[in-house]
């Protein structure tokens, strides 16, 4: 076990707070979990994970309602999606301690710049890639059907050195609770790598109503995943990023290999929650427009789940 010697706090504890967490936890962290509408199940019965990969975890946690009730903590994970930023900011802060170091384990573009302003200027700010099936299951029950790496890189704070120091430590967390973690020495690039997977499967998972085995079994969905990781690798290189050759196609293979899985975007849209269309749609599109680049498959992806989010969305 891991003697504790930082305080570690998860801001939004679902599918992606609860793994990371209850993985942390049970390394010997002090962690500590804030909820929302599940609070009062995993304060009675704790959190769980079934998992694939790990087994069956069940442990009573430190679970909070109210960021106010929280200790300072030194390091604050955000598992909450990326269209509750606004809301988010204040809880963060609240539970910071002096210095604290802010992990966004959130898909898409921009979620550092949308949350910086509203932090304050000692806490560190750090991106973090979930390379992982996991989802929620029942109230304080998570389900891990395989994969689970986190990789990190560094947005903006006081650093002296980039943020590598901060970053390593970092992934030295992860990797004590028995988790792959690297560090990505450029933020935006490895964003750019994640949303090669995200912009296919998360919206045609919901524009298909298919989980990732049919998707890849059927000729026609199997040329439209290729040809929207394509537009993705031209729009990351417009915009200055260049992918690992093959990139997208290693993608492609892992995905074939995985167990059938419904992404995360299908899920929010079954239980009528906004869907992350800024953060991995409309941000990346803006950006290669502004270099001069069209993707007209990602944009018509883009419109067609844009109709599907509208308030009026069609059941």
């Amino acid at each position: 076990m891991h003697t504790p010697t930082r305080r570690i706090g998860i801001i939004g504890s679902g599918a992606i707070g609860g793994f990371y967490g209850l993985m942390l936890a049970r390394a010997g962290f002090d962690v500590h979990f804030l909820l929302r509408s599940e609070y009062e199940v995993v304060r009675e019965q704790g959190l769980a994970v079934e998992s694939a990969v790990h087994g069956a975890l069940q442990m009573k946690v430190q679970a909070y309602a109210d960021a106010g009730d929280m200790p300072p903590c030194d390091w604050l994970l955000v598992g909450a999606k990326a269209t509750s930023n606004d809301q988010l900011a204040p809880l963060i802060v609240q539970a910071a301690a002096p210095g604290a170091k802010v992990v966004l384990l959130q898909n898409g573009l921009g979620v550092e710049a949308q949350l910086r302003p509203a932090l304050r200027s000692d806490m560190h700010l750090l991106g973090g890639l979930c390379f992982i099936c996991v989802n929620r299951h029942a109230p304080g029950v998570v389900r891990h059907q395989a994969l689970g790496a986190v990789n990190l890189g560094y947005h903006s704070g006081p650093a002296s050195d980039g943020g590598a120091e901060v970053v390593r430590e970092g992934a030295g967390l992860f990797e004590a609770a028995g988790i792959d973690s690297q560090a990505m020495p450029n933020l935006e690039l490895a964003r750019w790598q994640k949303l090669v997977w995200n912009v296919p499967y998360n919206g045609l998972s919901v524009l298909l109503a298919a989980s990732t085995t049919p998707l890849m079994a059927n000729s026609h969905s199997r040329d439209l995943i290729q040809a929207l990781m394509a537009e993705v690798v031209q729009g990351a290189a417009a915009c200055g990023h260049v992918l690992p050759e093959g990139y997208a196609e290693h993608l492609f293979q892992v995905t074939e290999r995985m167990p059938d899985y419904w992404p995360s975007m299908y899920h929010d849209y079954a239980l009528m929650r906004p869907l992350e269309l800024q953060a991995i749609y409309a941000e990346p599109l803006a950006r290669a427009r502004a270099a001069g680049l069209h993707l007209p498959r990602m944009e018509m992806l883009y419109q067609a789940l844009g109709f599907l989010d509208s308030s009026d969305r069609p059941r």
